[in-house]
C-alpha cells in the first residue's frame, strides 16, 4: 500500500481546486502523505506538465501514486487511465501527459471506466476532484490496477521535436522555461558530446551568441548568459543573476544552433 500521492496540475493557488482534490483523497485514504511536485504547469500546456512529471516521478519511492490533471479535453472523449509504470503508478487524463515517461519502458494501463471507484456525483468539468482524485486514493490503499476498467494497449503520446545533427553541429529548439527564465533545450548532453568531440562551439539563441559550454551559473559574470547542461540532461542556457527568456528575447519553441569549431 503506496504512503504517498504526489500531485502535479495547472490549477494555481488561487482558487480551491487543489484542496478539493486533497479532501476527496484524505476522505479515502486518511492516512496518506501527499506531495505536492507544481500547480503552477502554465494552463492547458500538457507537454510542460509532461517535462515536469519526466523531471521528477522517478525520484519517489517504489508505488507512489502521481495524480496528474492538466486536462484541457475534460468532459471530451478523451479516456481517464490509470497507468503503471516502472514501480510507480499515474492516474490523469490520456492526453499526452505521460508521453515523456511512457517512451522510457514497458507500462500497462486502464481505462477507468469503474464508476463505483469515483465519486457518487461527477462534473463534466472537474474530473480532478471527481474521477482522477478518488482513483488516486483508491490506488494508494491497495486497489489493483485491473480493477479499476479495460485495459489499454497504447496511451496518447506526444514527441519533442528530435535535435537534428551532423558534422557541423546540431540544430535544436528550446522546449521548456522554467520560472527562472532558463532556456531549457531538447539537445542531450550525450548528443552534445558527440558533436563536438573536444573541440569549441558557438551557440547560437536568441539575439545572443555564446562561446563554449561551462559548468554553471557562476562562470560568468552577473548578467551575462551562460551555456550549460543542466541537471535534466539537456543543454540549457541561463544568465546568472537574470532571466534569459526576458534578456535573449527568446520563447519556448525557439530554435538554437550549435556550430562546432573546426
Amino acid at each position: 500500500m503506496s504512503q504517498i500521492i504526489t500531485l502535479t496540475s495547472d490549477f494555481g493557488q488561487k482558487d480551491h481546486y487543489v484542496a478539493a482534490m486533497k479532501a476527496v483523497i484524505l476522505g479515502i485514504a486518511p492516512d496518506v502523505r501527499m506531495i505536492d511536485i507544481s500547480h503552477e504547469i502554465p494552463p492547458q500546456d500538457v507537454m510542460a506538465g509532461a517535462w515536469v512529471v519526466r523531471n521528477t516521478a522517478t525520484l519517489f519511492p517504489e508505488g507512489t501514486v502521481h495524480l496528474v490533471v492538466v486536462d484541457p479535453g475534460v468532459g471530451t472523449e478523451r479516456n481517464p487511465v490509470a497507468v503503471e509504470l516502472g514501480n510507480q503508478l499515474f492516474v490523469g487524463p490520456d492526453n499526452g501527459i505521460f508521453s515523456l515517461i511512457a517512451d522510457q519502458t514497458t507500462y500497462r494501463a486502464c481505462h477507468l471506466t469503474k464508476t463505483s471507484y469515483w465519486r457518487p456525483e461527477t462534473s463534466a468539468t472537474f474530473h480532478g476532484r471527481d474521477l482522477f482524485a478518488p482513483v488516486a486514493a483508491h490506488l494508494a490503499n491497495g486497489v489493483p490496477l485491473e480493477k479499476l476498467g479495460e485495459p489499454v494497449k497504447k496511451l496518447v503520446t506526444y514527441r519533442w521535436a528530435t535535435p537534428i545533427s551532423d558534422k557541423a553541429g546540431i540544430q535544436g529548439w528550446i522546449l521548456h522555461i522554467d520560472r527562472f527564465g532558463n532556456l531549457v533545450s531538447n539537445i542531450p548532453d550525450h548528443l552534445l558530446e558527440e558533436a563536438i568531440k573536444g573541440r569549441g562551439v558557438k551557440i547560437y539563441v536568441g539575439n545572443t551568441i555564446l562561446h563554449g559550454i561551462n559548468r554553471s551559473y557562476g562562470f560568468v559574470e552577473d548578467g551575462e548568459p551562460v551555456a550549460y547542461i543542466g541537471s535534466s540532461g539537456m543543454l540549457e542556457v541561463a544568465v546568472n543573476k537574470g532571466n534569459a527568456s526576458e534578456m535573449l528575447s527568446v520563447q519556448k519553441g525557439a530554435q538554437i544552433s550549435i556550430v562546432v569549431q573546426k
